[in-house]
């Protein structure tokens, strides 16, 4: 089956690379060229996956994004000019489910597209999988997170990251690891948005990076996921 990938970018010579690129690569490919004409075509047939610019004239792409959570899942990667926007973005919350930014090599982008497409959301479907440990119980068929009983939302990549250290506890991932475990690919730039991602999900649940009881920080080596079995 064809998947789907709309572009959503002010300049044209970057659709057209992306567009190449992507088609290559067996991909449909739509474009936008502002938040407006994004949301049209997003209500009038969803993609499978949105390639959006942060910076956009009218509704720039966090009000894209957020209007398109309302009523649509669709994969989220939100590209931005800035490398250290990429910490806010997460910070957030803001629901996309990779990050993107320039200048950006078209090669890396379709990796990324093929990466986070294979991370199905229904994955676990029909399974009765649920994860508990003291305080924190992870459904990994309903992609729901609770601690203490209280929901807690989390965007689609910090779920992967918590099921990925909690589906191996005591382990520890290196960056590098996590990167090819949940993100998917070869990651060739700044391991640090690992940390920066594990610095979120921390905070949403609750853990603190000086006293974790559910993500520890190993000095020199990666991250491991410490939770007691409930």
């Amino acid at each position: 089956m064809l998947r789907r990938v709309l572009v959503v970018d002010d300049e044209p010579h970057i659709r057209t690379v992306l567009r190449g690129y992507l088609e290559a690569d067996g991909f449909g490919v739509t474009e936008a060229a502002d938040g407006e004409a994004a949301l049209d075509a997003l209500r009038v047939d969803p993609p499978d996956l949105v390639l959006l610019d942060v910076m956009l004239p009218g509704i720039d792409g966090l009000e894209v994004l957020k209007r398109l959570r309302t009523f649509s899942d669709t994969y989220v990667i939100l590209v931005t000019a800035r490398a250290e926007e990429v910490d806010k973005l997460v910070g957030l919350g803001v629901g996309a489910d990779d990050y993107v930014t320039k200048p950006f090599s078209p090669r890396e982008v379709t990796a990324r597209v093929k990466a986070v497409l294979r991370r199905e959301r229904s994955a676990h479907a029909g399974e009765d999988t649920v994860l508990r440990f003291d305080g924190l119980t992870v459904d990994l068929a309903g992609r729901e997170v609770a601690v203490n009983g209280a929901p807690v939302a989390l965007s689609s990549l910090e779920f992967d990251l918590l099921t990925a250290l909690a589906g191996a506890p005591g382990r520890v991932f290196s960056r590098a690891q996590l990167l090819e475990r949940v993100w998917g690919y070869d990651f060739y730039g700044d391991e640090r948005v690992v940390d920066v991602h594990i610095r979120s999900l921390r905070a949403r649940l609750g853990d603190e990076a000086g006293d974790p009881h559910l993500i520890a920080t190993v000095r020199g080596a990666g991250y491991k996921f410490v939770g007691r079995r409930g």
